[in-house]
This record gives C-alpha cells, structure tokens and sequence, in this order.
C-alpha cells in the first residue's frame, strides 16, 4: 500500500541518466536543493552508442565532473562503410572520446550524492500540474510537491503514455540492439557501418571493450529466429561487420535491446514540466551526438530554470518560451539533418551515389559532421 505524503521540494528531477544527472549537478553547483528520482540501481548498463563529442568535455570539467578521470578512450577519426563493404572517412573536426554509460553514469551519480542530492530510488507514475504547482505520484513513496519538475526519463517511458504525449501515438519501426565486445580494432576510430534496413555503430570504450549498437527495421528483423541469426543472415551481408563480430567474443550474457525507438519531433515542454535529453528529441544514432546533445540540453535547462528560481524571469510561461527558443536554435537543425540523413543511409540504391559523391569530396564527410555537432560549450 502507498504510504501518502506531502513533501515540497522546489526542483524534481525525473530520471537520472545522463541528462538528468548532469542537470542536477549544475543545479547544485549553483546552490540549488535537488530531488532526483531514478527507478533503477547505479550501475548499470543501457542502449547508447557511448561515443562523446569534446564540445561538452569543457562543461563536464566545469561542473568539475572531469570523465577523463575514467579513462576514456581518445577517438578522432570516423569512418562509413556501405552494404558492399566499401569505406570512406574522415577526422573528426573536434575529436571525442568512448566511454561506457556503465561507467559515466554511475560517476555523475555518485558526485551528485557527495554534492547533497535527494535521490529516491522510485518509479514516477504520473505528474499533474495545479495552482502553479506540481504534483508527482510515485509507486512506493507517496505524493511529492515541486515548484519545477524538469523530465528526463529516457527515450521511451510509461511516464510518456500516462501523459499522453504525442509521439506515443505512432508506432515507430525501430530497434535497437547493444553489447561489449573483447577484440582488436583502432581505438581511435568510430565505425558507421550499414546494412539493409539499419545501421551499426563500433567503437572502443575504457578497458579495450568494444561497444557495438545497432539500429534495425523491426519488421525487417521479425522475419529471423533470434538475434544471432539476424547478426548473421543480415549485417555479416557487410564484410566490414562479419569481420568485427567474427573476430570479436561479446561480454554480455545477451545483448540489451529496445523496440519502438522513436525520431519523432517531440514536445520540449509538455503540461509545463521542461524536457532534457532523449526526453525532449532524439538524434539517429549514425550522427553519434545524442551523448554530447543530452548534455548540453541539461545546461541548457538548468541556466533557465536558476533564473526562474532567481525571477531573472518573470513567469512560467517566460521560462518555457525561453527553453523551447533555445534547444530549438542549437538542435533542431541537427534532428533535421539526422532524419535527412538516417532516410539516405538506410536506403543502399540511395547511399551509394552519396557514398560516391563523398568519395570524391571527402572534405564534404567533415561538413555533414559539423552540421550534426556544436561548437566547445564554454562556461563563465
């Protein structure tokens, strides 16, 4: 039975993945209380392609959440193969580095406890929003009260059907699939490889683990038994893929999986709690940024949400107006060039005139890579 009760708390933080994590830390640094609720235990594995863009290492470093302190891997090359196995490539302009969310997480976690953060190890079952106040129902600790709930509870959430959100209501093709991997391949190169129907992200991690995440057309994938026969029967038809899981032996007891991943435009704010991360907008994985956007949304969040908190701003309503302006101006063209893109690369008879093109070009490989990044995230 739920035990009810009446806690005000001025900031609720929905979700402590990335972006919710990084957003608490920025809330505490500047003075603020913070609740976070997270449903599942640190650590702990999740779908991502665990690629970062440095444009987010000086923010990191800021809020004095330095990941070079996990050893992360130096990544500044990218490269795409085609169905036939064909590569083109380029260096990456800013460079990144692989780092699992295993590891990340788990350290933003533990410095948002030492720094004083209310977690409630909870499920967040619905929020409503009355006399300028929320109201968030939780499945074991009752009712809690917040002056600014800001939703980072992942790409997709029962949370999202119980607010009826609008992407929900339309069913999305995709699935996707990630596991580590022991074996040999550059450590200092990120891989795009393609195959019929989807997409394949490869790149090392800390510790010589290699991360493989894939995107696939679920209906494509239904026609096969099992994972392992759809590995073989569809991306091993890339040689560049047979050779990486050939010659690779996966860690995982099974590969995590998640279905009805949705590149929908999404509500930024919806019934006045401000999204963050996966939660507001997700980018195809082939532009391997949604790491480094899910950061840079939290400062985003939490920059707005301290001058409410401080009536810099005047109302509510200033606050979403200024939110939605902002995520708008630094993402909304990079969601539009990674749906461009994701229709191109998953279509072969499309992908290999561009492929060509490139080839030809190879400096226009790094211009598509500035378009689906930003610029270093300096901070005051």
């Amino acid at each position: 039975m739920t035990t009810k009760t009446n806690q005000s708390n001025n900031i609720i933080i929905v979700g402590g993945g990335l972006a919710g994590l990084t957003c608490a830390l920025h809330l505490l640094k500047e003075g603020f209380e913070v609740t976070l609720i997270e449903k599942n235990e640190y650590p702990h594995h999740k779908v991502c392609g665990e690629y970062i863009s440095n444009e987010v290492l000086p923010y990191l470093q800021w809020l004095d959440a330095d990941p070079q302190q996990l050893l992360p891997v130096t990544i500044n090359r990218l490269s795409v193969s085609a169905l036939n196995g064909k590569v083109i490539g380029c260096d990456l302009p800013l460079g990144g580095f692989g780092l699992s969310r295993f590891a990340l997480d788990s350290f933003l976690y533990e410095k948002t406890i030492r720094r004083g953060c209310n977690v409630i190890k909870d499920r967040v079952t619905d929020i409503i929003f009355k006399n300028n106040d929320f109201e968030l129902t939780t499945s074991k600790t009752g009712t809690l009260k917040a002056d600014l709930v800001i939703g980072a509870f992942g790409k997709r959430s029962a949370l999202d059907q119980k607010l009826s959100r609008g992407f929900m209501h339309k069913k999305s093709p995709w699935l996707a699939v990630k596991a580590h991997y022991s074996g040999i391949i550059p450590s200092d190169l990120v891989q795009l490889h393609n195959f019929a129907g989807g997409y394949c992200g490869v790149s090392t991690i800390e510790n010589k683990q290699i991360n493989i995440c894939y995107l696939a057309d679920y209906e494509s994938f239904k026609a096969y038994r099992n994972l392992e026969d759809f590995q073989k029967k569809v991306l091993y038809k890339n040689p560049q893929l047979q050779k990486i899981f050939e010659e690779s032996t996966m860690l995982f007891d099974q590969p995590l999986t998640i279905s009805q991943i949705s590149f929908a435009k999404k509500e930024l704010v919806y019934n006045h709690v401000l999204m963050i991360g996966d939660t507001a907008g997700l980018i195809h994985p082939l532009c391997g940024n949604g790491m480094a956007m899910a950061i840079h949304s939290a400062k985003i969040c939490a920059e707005l949400s301290i001058q409410y908190l401080n009536s810099s701003l005047i109302s509510r309503t200033a606050l979403e107006n200024q939110y939605t302006n902002i995520w708008n101006a630094n993402f909304k063209n990079r969601l539009m060039i990674g749906r461009f893109l994701s229709g191109i690369i998953k279509e072969d008879k499309l992908f290999k005139p561009m492929q060509h093109l490139l080839a030809h070009f190879p400096s226009s490989l790094s211009l598509i890579v500035k378009m689906t990044h930003g610029k270093p995230i300096i901070c005051e």
